[in-house]
């Protein structure tokens, strides 16, 4: 009996071994490959029959050298910072108090309220009732029109709401014996144990801000507020049709290139900020794992 066992223990860690195998190489195969494509020399790229697939015959940093000598580069990337640390920042100063009144189960018309925003979540309004309301508040041209209609998601607060539920009672009902009032619980108790979960879904927040992509070319037509992935998709198509004179002629570097370092740059910033934030988000995914 007890050698079953063991047999089929080691089998199940030699089956999950092998599905977790399967997975990192279906993740890390097409990551080196854009790695690959970034760094080849348009005359290696081109050429018949040449495998590079696992390395290139000949490493060459022209295509970031050409994405990151445009002109408006520096602007495009301090319009993406800004648009996510801001919107960041906004999504998490409105999404922690929301969370956190909803975690309180005494809370009246707590059903209600859930309804309401599980309502938003399931039936969205649309795009038109959603433009339209932001041209009619005058925020076109404004990296408001980027950052406020998205600054809460139902999803985002659930999740906060449910981590906030597994935090032990008791030390909110002694700060409030010691005269605390909510936002004084919520600022004393509250949030010194919520890093992991301010951090995991401040993470979320960043990601889509820094990733967003139609929203400013709907809502911003200055190219002084273009962020960079707008600004890299209109560098990628200038050098398909050739409308650009600066990238006109490239010489030196493929369009798939270009497109596969445009791919690097903009996950470089995510790449480096998750290894600092790592640990918090494994615990902050773990919902209610602070018993009483």
């Amino acid at each position: 009996m007890y050698q079953t066992k063991t047999r089929d223990a080691v089998t199940y860690q030699i089956v999950v071994a092998i599905f977790l195998l399967s997975v990192l190489i279906a993740v890390v195969v097409p990551l080196w490959r854009v790695i690959v494509t970034a760094f080849t020399p348009l005359n290696i790229y081109t050429r018949e029959g040449v495998p590079f697939f696992l390395s290139p015959l000949e490493w060459t940093p022209t295509a970031f050298e050409q994405l990151l000598s445009h002109p408006l580069f520096p602007r495009a990337m301090l319009n993406s910072l800004i648009i996510t640390l801001s919107g960041t920042a906004l999504s998490l100063i409105l999404t922690v108090p929301l969370a956190y009144g909803l975690s309180a189960r005494s809370l009246p018309g707590r059903r209600i309220i859930m309804l309401l925003i599980l309502f938003t979540f399931l039936f969205h309004p649309g795009l038109v009732p959603t433009y339209l309301l932001v041209t009619k508040l005058e925020l076109t041209n404004t990296f408001f029109a980027v950052t406020l209609p998205p600054a809460i998601s139902v999803y985002n607060t659930l999740v906060m709401m449910s981590f906030f539920e597994g935090l032990p009672e008791e030390l909110k009902e002694a700060a409030r014996i010691d005269g605390a009032n909510e936002l004084q619980v919520l600022r004393q108790v509250v949030l010194p144990l919520s890093k992991p979960i301010l951090l995991t879904i401040g993470l979320f927040y960043a990601v889509y801000f820094w990733n967003e992509f139609f929203t400013p070319i709907l809502y911003l037509n200055d190219n002084d507020l273009m962020p960079l992935p707008v600004l890299l998709r209109n560098i990628l198509i200038s050098a398909s049709f050739n409308e650009y004179v600066e990238f006109n002629a490239f010489s030196s570097t493929s369009i798939e290139s270009l497109k596969s370092a445009a791919v690097l740059i903009t996950m470089l910033p995510m790449l480096l900020v998750y290894p600092w934030i790592q640990r918090y988000f494994t615990k902050g995914t773990l919902l209610g794992a602070v018993k009483e």
